[in-house]
């Protein structure tokens, strides 16, 4: 009967799981970094929506999803006095863990589990912005 019991209970956690969900994060931390150093930055969702603000380094979170089956985008602004202000663009990718869905998470977590928490979205660290020197005094944050 112990059998029985235990068997059940690891079938249910494999049924009603997701790999991604149970081995890796659905908020990345994220280190913003730029050459030079001490350049403020914004991060903005892909609505333009500012998520943070500050100088580099800095040390945030990010989700890699914005919706069921959505990877989420986001882009850095950063400017510093004597440079020119420098957009890059962040994207999430796939999770490695997603795959595990095949061996243990089943359908459920592949396509319910994982999709729903976000967690089969990865948001890659560090991001290093190099900015470019100018000639004059730019301290402009203009977005393009």
């Amino acid at each position: 009967m112990k059998l029985l019991v235990k068997a059940t209970a690891i079938v249910t956690v494999i049924t009603f799981t997701g790999c991604a969900s149970i081995f890796s994060e659905t908020d990345w931390p994220i280190c913003v970094q730029s050459n030079p150093t001490g350049a403020k930055c914004i991060i903005a969702n892909e609505a333009g929506d500012d998520l943070y603000s500050g100088e580099t380094p800095m040390r945030l979170h990010l989700s890699g999803s914005r919706g069921y089956f959505e990877s989420a985008t986001y882009t850095i602004y950063c400017w510093k006095q004597g440079y020119s202000p420098t957009k890059v663009d962040l994207s999430s990718s796939l999770n490695g863990w997603y795959w595990g869905n095949i061996l243990f998470g089943g359908l459920i977590g592949m396509l319910m589990v994982d999709p729903v928490t976000g967690a089969m979205w990865k948001v890659k660290d560090p991001q290093v912005v190099s900015l470019a020197k100018t000639a004059g005094e730019n301290l402009s944050h203009e977005r393009e």
